[in-house]
C-alpha cells in the first residue's frame, strides 16, 4: 500500500497548498497535474491521489463543518494549516471511501502528522479522526436525509 501512502501525502500537499495560497483547491490540482506533465522530474499526481482531492472538494464544506465542530478548544482558522488539512483528507477518507479499513486512515493521517506537524499533532489528530470514527453511522445516516 506504499501507493495509497503516497497518494495521500500528495492529495495533503496539494490541499495545504491551495489552503496557503487560498486558491481553490481543484485548481491547484489541475497546475500539479500539469506541472508533473512538463516537468519529467516531478512525479505523477495517481488516481487516487486526485480521488481524494476531489472528494474533499465535493464535501469541503460538511468536513470543514465536522472537523470545527467535534475539535475541541480549536476554531478552523486557529488550527495549524498542517493539521488541518490532514484532517480534511482523512475525515474525507474515513467517511466516504469504504474501501480503506478506518484504522488505516486513522494510522495514516497520524503517520502525516509526525512527519509534517508539531509534536502534539499526532495525538490531537488521532483524537479527532477517532471521535468521528464513533460518530461515522450516525453522521452517515444524517447526511442521507
Amino acid at each position: 500500500m506504499a501507493a495509497r501512502n503516497t497518494a495521500r501525502k500528495r492529495a495533503f500537499q496539494i490541499l495545504f497548498e491551495s489552503d496557503q495560497r487560498d486558491t481553490d483547491v481543484l485548481t491547484v490540482l489541475a497546475d500539479w497535474i500539469r506541472h508533473a506533465r512538463s516537468d519529467t522530474r516531478q512525479p505523477p499526481v495517481s488516481e487516487y491521489a486526485r480521488e481524494l482531492v476531489a472528494g474533499y472538494a465535493e464535501r469541503a464544506a460538511r468536513i470543514d463543518e465536522l472537523i470545527a465542530q467535534y475539535a475541541v478548544g480549536w476554531t478552523l482558522d486557529r488550527m495549524p494549516v498542517v493539521d488541518r488539512n490532514i484532517l480534511r483528507i482523512g475525515a474525507y477518507e474515513l467517511l466516504w471511501v469504504d474501501e480503506t479499513p478506518d484504522a488505516v486512515v486513522l494510522d495514516e493521517a497520524v503517520q502525516l502528522a509526525k512527519e509534517f506537524s508539531t509534536d502534539d499533532s499526532p495525538s490531537f489528530v488521532n483524537g479527532l479522526l477517532g471521535r468521528l470514527k464513533e460518530l461515522k453511522p450516525s453522521l452517515r445516516r444524517d447526511e442521507a436525509h
